[in-house]
């Protein structure tokens, strides 16, 4: 799937709620299903600078593609993170680097969290995008 697919999944998956406390709810739901995090690499390079809770991001290059995993100590950004690797993970580093955000305004993420969550989540959104970046010139590099 492309990554416009997923977000519009995403947007469709969040359309079914009215209210926002389902809607956190539902994060909650998608942070607890986020998958195991390896406790070696909650180290300090991983950590997002920006973000109010702790988030351990880590990126790796396979067969071209970007495999993001995280962890959070907070429930909700780790839900919030959650979807970024759902729409992100799996994906090539230029799909990644030309993808925009606005599923996150559709589902009216940014307007519903406080000031310093959503600095956390624009924290989070250029961490992958500097990950992709630096995949797309290590690509670049070997192909030369």
């Amino acid at each position: 799937m492309t990554i416009q697919e997923i977000q519009q999944q995403i947007a469709d998956e969040f359309s079914v709620f009215t209210e926002w406390l389902d809607k956190y709810a539902y994060l909650i739901e998608l942070g607890k299903a986020l998958a195991p995090y390896d406790e070696k690499n909650k180290v300090e390079q991983n950590l997002i600078q920006g973000c109010q809770s702790r988030v351990w991001l880590n990126a790796e290059l396979t067969d071209g593609k970007v495999v993001f995993t995280a962890d959070s100590d907070a429930i909700i950004t780790k839900g919030i993170v959650s979807l970024l690797i759902r729409a992100f993970s799996g994906q090539t580093p230029q799909d990644i680097m030309a993808a925009d955000t606005t599923f996150l305004d559709k589902i009216g993420l940014r307007e519903n969290l406080s000031p310093t969550r959503a600095n956390g989540l624009l924290s989070m959104v250029k961490q992958m995008k500097l990950y992709a970046v630096a995949f797309d010139a290590k690509m670049k590099k070997l192909e030369s």
